[in-house]
């Protein structure tokens, strides 16, 4: 199980990392497209579509990377002052029969649609825009990679709760109020 876990890990850290890059190419794409709008008066409805789109790709590609790094947002009142072990029960409730479901079922539902964007080669209805059917296809890979990591994470606090590994050392968030 542990395998199978850092596999989940390994995958979410890779594309994660790749997604920390779009934020800077969002920025200059963004740059680039206003300062040709304001000094040229030229602008294009392909530059502002990939800005929403990389936008997406982010906050998409980055969901199963944030949940590894505990980075989502969480009401910390009770659940920081519980024990470790109660903290893991909670996380594998949670994940089951939250995260799971509504993860799995955004899964099949944008996998259909995006399906029938690719089938019929669906594109913007703006003069100059992108396809659409690309970025429909990242709402299911997104929500794909989160279930996986959902799994991951049950997996290891199972692990966690039956005594095979050592509860995971705490990652400094400095932004974060304690």
């Amino acid at each position: 199980m542990k395998f199978i876990a850092n596999l989940i890990d390994a995958l979410n850290e890779r594309v994660g990392r790749a997604a920390i890059w779009l934020v800077l190419l969002s920025a200059l794409v963004s740059a680039g497209n206003a300062s040709f709008r304001y000094l040229f008066g030229m602008s294009s409805n392909g530059m502002l579509e990939i800005q929403w789109y990389m936008f997406s790709l982010i906050f998409l590609l980055g969901a199963g990377y944030t949940l590894k790094h505990d980075g989502h947002v969480r009401i910390d009142v009770i659940y920081g002052r519980l024990p470790k072990r109660a903290q893991a029960a909670i996380d594998i409730f949670g994940t089951l029969f939250f995260l799971l479901p509504v993860s799995l079922f955004i899964t099949k539902m944008s996998w259909d649609m995006a399906l029938v964007s690719f089938q019929i080669n669906e594109g913007s209805p703006d003069p100059g825009g992108l396809l659409r059917w690309p970025i429909k296809m990242a709402i299911p890979l997104g929500f794909a990679l989160l279930s996986l990591q959902g799994i991951s994470e049950i997996i290891k606090k199972i692990l966690f709760l039956l005594d095979r590994q050592p509860p995971a050392p705490v990652e400094q968030h400095p932004e974060r109020i304690a």
